[in-house]
């Protein structure tokens, strides 16, 4: 129920709607100076907004708030994401960076003008820093729950009595694995749909109403807080070792990621792995927010139109990570094999925006092409999230989840400092949003090159149990 509520519709979607459209609306059109307007008919299609000493392309401005945000997400996993392995320290982190997540929600009510667009981009980047976290610190309970599930625990019995391989064992473990990852994104994807069909219950009535957008923001954070609050109160104790004697949870962190870095030679798939999906991560997440700019640019920051596309998206996603597990539960394939199906299409959304570049027929400018990138991407790409989470449960040492789940949330938010800026500091110089493609076509098939051919799943799980025997802190 919390990951129904918790579904990225609000943080994501919504709130940079609102922002890019508060701020497209507070710039000016550069081609006929100040004054003018962005929205205008015969506007020139491109929008500046004052910046330091000059000025900035909106979708400049709105990459700098992805890149900021990403370089936050960076602190808190370094700083304090190994300590959630600690005592009942993850269970309240996770509470605290929700609460932190629903008030920025429910702030934008405050976002009533255009002149407010620095205060949509404040609130905007606080949602994304604490939903970024959510995700991470949610998603580093699913390989505890994995290994403790009675399907799990009778095959576990069955080995220690010689009773199947360990070739089976593995492999009914990395099932069990896929199991819980998959249906807890299929919950996800759930409440996507769930939700944006209440939002269409505010935005068809009302909307002619100026407010519309805020009140349909406060529906969909208040569905969240409704069905996810019920995870902290019923929420089995499942506390970790206690803290070393001499250590403090904000600087155990630094120590135990720089111990486990040191030994990258005991695990290397697993940090192969890491290093594959901080590029992918970067070229994927940077890929969404371009097109989501493009999209907003083109149905003129319409919420009702936004809602439609979701759930066209949301609908073919939960379709999609049911398929997908279905199909490998029935033959029995792997997870990596999962994933590489995934990369595909990873790896085509840029290549497609890229031809933009050379024709207006294709590449983005057209309506239809993002109804199409809705529904490719909700068939893919849902899938894509829940084995990229899989594959780090069975590269992760037993018993140190938080730790190197939050070194894959720095993999997947840190090297998002990397794309946002190159690619706003491209648009800058080119004045074309399209002109990013090419870098992240690029990005997506470097990264999806070191993960097809550089990682071992097997071997990395032998690696990683072995490594959790003796754990960091005593080498």
């Amino acid at each position: 129920m919390y990951y129904n509520g918790n579904n990225s519709v609000g943080p994501l979607g919504y709130t940079l709607t609102l922002f890019q459209s508060l701020a497209t609306s507070a710039g000016y059109d550069p081609v006929k100076g100040p004054g003018s307007s962005c929205l205008a008919a015969d506007a020139s299609g491109k929008c500046v907004l004052p910046w330091g000493g000059g000025t900035k392309p909106v979708s400049s401005v709105i990459l700098i708030g992805n890149g900021v945000s990403f370089a936050v997400m960076t602190l808190i996993f370094t700083s304090i994401g190994s300590s959630a392995d600690y005592g009942t320290f993850g269970k309240w982190l996770l509470f605290v960076v929700t609460c932190i997540c629903w008030g920025a929600q429910y702030a934008t009510i405050a976002l009533t003008n255009p002149s407010r667009w620095p205060l949509a981009m404040a609130l905007y980047m606080i949602g994304y820093i604490s939903y970024g976290a959510t995700l991470v610190f949610y998603a580093a309970a699913f390989p505890r729950l994995a290994r403790n599930t009675a399907r799990t625990r009778e095959i576990q019995e069955k080995y220690a009595a010689g009773e199947v391989s360990q070739e089976a064992f593995e492999l009914e473990e990395s099932m069990e694995r896929n199991r819980v990852s998959n249906i807890s994104t299929t919950h996800s994807n759930i409440g996507y749909v769930v939700v944006l069909v209440l939002a269409l219950a505010v935005l068809i009535p009302l909307q002619s109403n100026p407010l519309v957008d805020n009140y349909t923001l406060m529906l969909v954070n208040t569905y969240w807080v409704v069905v996810g609050i019920w995870w902290f109160v019923y929420q089995q104790p499942r506390p970790g070792p206690p803290l070393p004697k001499g250590e403090n949870y904000l600087t155990i962190g630094w120590k135990q990621i720089w111990v486990a870095l040191k030994q990258y030679k005991r695990l290397p798939y697993t940090f192969t792995y890491l290093l594959g999906f901080f590029l992918l991560a970067d070229g994927l997440n940077t890929t969404g927010a371009l097109i989501a700019i493009c999209q907003n640019d083109k149905f003129v920051f319409s919420f009702l139109d936004s809602t439609y596309l979701g759930l066209s998206q949301a609908i073919t996603s939960t379709m999609a990570t049911l398929g997908f597990w279905y199909i490998q539960r029935y033959w029995k394939i792997s997870t990596k094999t999962m994933f590489v199906v995934t990369n595909v299409v990873t790896v085509m959304i840029p290549f497609w925006g890229m031809l933009g570049i050379w024709t207006d027929k294709i590449g983005f400018h057209n309506k239809w092409e993002f109804w199409a990138y809705n529904i490719v991407f909700g068939f893919f790409q849902a899938p894509y999230y829940a084995y990229s989470q899989t594959i780090m449960a069975e590269l992760t040492p037993p018993g140190y989840d938080n730790m190197f789940f939050g070194l894959f949330g720095l993999s997947n938010r840190a090297s998002s400092m990397i794309g946002p800026n190159v690619i706003q500091a491209i648009i800058d110089r080119t004045g074309s949003n399209w002109m990013g493609f090419p870098f992240l076509f690029a990005v997506t098939v470097a990264a999806s090159m070191v993960i097809w051919f550089a990682v071992d799943v097997k071997k990395g799980s032998k690696d990683a149990n072995e490594w959790a025997k003796t754990g960091p802190l005593e080498h």
